[in-house]
């Protein structure tokens, strides 16, 4: 069976109905119905239900669009490599990042690459893991880098963990809370925590460290995928900051950020990971970037 009647499969499918399949595939429909009905032939199988309202895949449909999907993915796999391979080109990247890594590991990443592939174009998408999945599977991305707790196991998805980079609170110089020797987790409630979307299993530790009932989440007076605007307030404010050290490493240096002595704090981490789609290979280009951020991430994480 040839790849554009496997197409046809797939699109019948999603669309349910053989008017908005046909305009999809830019065919008319009495050739789009032709094609369907010569699969089901070929097959010797009855692929899909024709309703008056709508179009279902039987049971054997079902079977063979879910395998049609990984054809005619590799195919597009294929044709990509294939075009780089002829062409001989580095390719363009495009990839998207966590606010962590984003605050630590892209800024060397983009010196790096600016500095060895200037002819290279880069485009970036900082946001959540949601939001980069989204874009991952619309094959708008190459790869992204974020937490793992974060991003679901999917059978579409692969993963490459770089290392876990520790986590703490910080607070502005002359903080109230500096003048404890040590501080009890509940005494950082008053003043309001920030931080990024951390994953549920995150919160509800927190929340037992804090005191709370049982299941309650830990509060979060400020809740913003953007990184330097946390710390920024952090600075500013007596707001108390979750932070990973790689994050806020300069703003200690510069005593601007003070990490806190937090009594039976358990150990907090952001498991940093690329995910990419399952079965695509990388362009050169972003095999690059995956290696040297792997790399990066394992120096951070030993720091």
């Amino acid at each position: 069976m040839d790849l554009r009647r496997l197409k046809h499969l797939v699109t019948l499918a999603d669309a349910r109905n053989f008017g908005r399949a046909a305009l999809l595939c830019h065919v008319s429909q009495s050739a789009f119905s032709r094609s369907v009905q010569a699969a089901e032939e070929e097959l010797g199988l009855k692929l899909f239900d024709r309703g008056s309202l709508e179009v279902t895949c039987t049971d054997a449909g079902a079977f063979v669009v879910e395998r049609a999907r990984k054809l005619l993915f590799e195919n597009h796999c294929l044709e990509r490599d294939v075009s780089l391979y002829r062409e001989r080109l580095i390719g363009d990247l495009a990839f998207g990042v966590g606010p962590y890594p984003a605050a630590t590991l892209l800024p060397r990443l983009l010196v790096e690459t600016r500095n060895r592939y200037p002819g290279v174009n880069v485009r970036v998408e900082v946001n959540n893991a949601r939001y980069l999945l989204d874009h991952l599977r619309a094959e708008e991305l190459d790869f992204y880098l974020a937490d793992l707790r974060n991003v679901p196991h999917a059978v579409d998805l692969s993963f490459t963990r770089i290392g876990r980079m520790v986590a703490g609170f910080y607070v502005r110089a002359g903080h109230p809370l500096l003048r404890e020797a040590r501080v009890q987790a509940p005494q950082l409630l008053p003043y309001g925590l920030a931080s990024v979307r951390v994953p549920e299993s995150v919160s509800q530790a927190l929340g037992v460290l804090f005191g709370l009932e049982d299941g309650k989440h830990a509060p979060l007076a400020l809740e913003c995928d953007d990184l330097h605007l946390l710390k920024a307030i952090a600075m500013e404010t007596d707001t108390v900051l979750a932070c990973t050290d790689a994050a806020t490493r300069q703003e200690v240096e510069n005593a601007t950020l003070v990490r806190l002595d937090v009594a039976q704090l358990p150990s907090l981490f952001s498991d940093m990971g690329v995910v990419s789609l399952k079965g695509r290979s990388y362009s050169p280009m972003a095999q690059f970037a995956v290696d040297y951020l792997t790399d990066l991430g394992a120096l951070q994480a030993m720091d």
